[in-house]
């Protein structure tokens, strides 16, 4: 199995967790960023130095498809093969949707839903050529529910496309042994207001940044060739 990882946004936060706990398995990593280059050179030097894996800081704006597939192109030339996707990025936008303009409407749908299209369709002949492959990608907690949503209308609708297109591809990639499935997370422990919205959990806490590292393992892991075009909530039981 080659060991070979992208992880959409990972200088910080989720993404940066999730490459992390992939390295401390043994993958190699492409960390990717946009603007963040301090932090995610940072944590290229702490993965290479703590779990003694090749490790690449990569910078690109997704929302670009040419930049999209010239990250893809880097980092299968830069360590040598790319096996695992993960398409943390994506952008978040809390307004009525009657006072939402056409310019946060496409930017909202850019970040989340076409630059995961846009990485994903970069990666796949590179996960083909691998004969193993995993494609994780992330929507939010109720994305899979038609309802209406007052002040995340942009951001749910891209968050529901990338579950139907995650669907889509795995359905069709499957014969390749490569996986497509979607973790669905809900409030993390980095997320912002908790203060606000921890007492709406039914569990009562945000999630751990470990814990969302675990539903991402699952997937991955080689024991899991047989589930793909899957949704995974990890949200504590919030808005079922």
């Amino acid at each position: 199995m080659l060991k070979k990882a992208l992880v959409t946004g990972s200088a910080l936060g989720i993404g940066r967790a999730i490459a992390f706990d992939l390295a401390s398995k043994g993958f190699d990593i492409a960390f990717h960023y946009n603007r963040s280059e301090k932090a995610a050179e940072q944590a290229c030097q702490e993965a290479i130095a703590t779990h003694q894996v090749q490790a690449i800081a990569l910078q690109a704006d997704v929302t670009k498809p040419e930049q999209a597939e010239s990250l893809v192109e880097q980092a299968v030339e830069e360590l040598g093969g790319l096996s695992v996707v993960v398409n943390v990025v994506g952008n978040f936008l809390y307004k009525l949707t009657s006072k939402t303009s056409a310019e946060e409407w496409l930017e909202i749908l850019d970040s989340n839903l076409n630059c995961t299209f846009y990485v994903t369709q970069a990666a796949l002949p590179h996960l083909k050529a691998a004969k193993w492959g995993r494609i994780i990608n992330f929507a939010c907690a109720s994305a899979h529910h038609v309802t209406a949503r007052q002040k995340d209308t942009p951001y749910i609708i891209a968050k529901t496309g990338i579950i139907i297109y995650t669907k889509s591809i795995a359905q069709e990639v499957v014969k390749d042994n490569i996986t497509a499935n979607v973790i669905s997370p809900g409030v993390a422990e980095n997320s912002i207001g908790l203060d606000e919205v921890v007492p709406a959990l039914p569990i009562e806490r945000p999630a751990t940044l470990k814990e969302l590292n675990n539903a991402v393992w699952f997937f991955i892991n080689p024991e899991a060739n047989y589930i793909t075009g899957q949704v995974l909530e990890v949200s504590g039981g919030w808005k079922l």
